[in-house]
């Protein structure tokens, strides 16, 4: 396990114009759900998860398809995070912004986990936060993430890639395989094959 049930781990999403909604809507479904099954069998026990998104202002952020989403906290002032999740989207406008990739490069150094969903990890290669290590995208995105960063080893064909204090997941959907792994890796097996039977979802545990 990553760490012991017994305190609250928070989990921070960044958000940014265009994000793909899946993409963090998944992940944040899976951690209050497995928060909430949690609940229900110890409630005298701290929360499990605390989930909230962070973006680069709390200005609502205008997600794939025109959803509009009001961030919780903006990267200037936000609680610790202590797992990290950087969604995809359409990524170009992030891959330019420095203050942005600054901020996901210090925030994973100090976080216990980071990880990536589909064209995520291309904000992580330009934030430093993978330079060497294997990692996985959206199918349609591999190439151009294998030629962006070559000494990465991209690995297609899989649902995530794990690192350790790195983990990457594949496009939309996957996000939400790699977060049920997440919340194994963090609580254990048995509660995060039941919070995909909460969700209805089938968990493809095999990456």
């Amino acid at each position: 396990m990553l760490m012991t049930s017994e305190v609250t781990t928070t989990i921070g999403i960044y958000l940014f114009p265009k994000v793909e909604v899946l993409d963090f809507a998944g992940p944040y479904e899976v951690f209050t759900t497995a928060a909430r099954v949690a609940g229900r069998r110890n409630p005298d026990a701290p929360p499990l998860f605390a989930v909230f998104t962070v973006a680069a202002t709390i200005e609502p952020v205008p997600a794939g398809a025109g959803l509009r989403v009001i961030p919780d906290f903006a990267i200037a002032a936000h609680p610790p995070i202590d797992v990290l999740i950087v969604p995809g989207g359409v990524v170009t406008a992030e891959l330019a912004r420095p203050r942005v990739l600054e901020w996901v490069r210090m925030t994973a150094q100090q976080a216990a986990v980071t990880a990536s969903v589909c064209t995520g990890a291309f904000i992580l290669a330009q934030a430093g936060v993978v330079t060497t290590q294997s990692v996985t995208t959206h199918w349609e995105d591999l190439a151009d993430l294998q030629t962006a960063f070559p000494l990465l080893r991209v690995v297609g064909g899989v649902r995530w890639v794990d690192e350790g204090r790195v983990v990457t997941a594949a496009g939309i959907s996957a996000g939400i395989d790699m977060s049920l792994h997440l919340v194994a890796r963090i609580a254990g097996r048995e509660l995060a094959e039941v919070t995909a039977r909460q969700m209805e979802f089938d968990w493809r545990q095999d990456f």
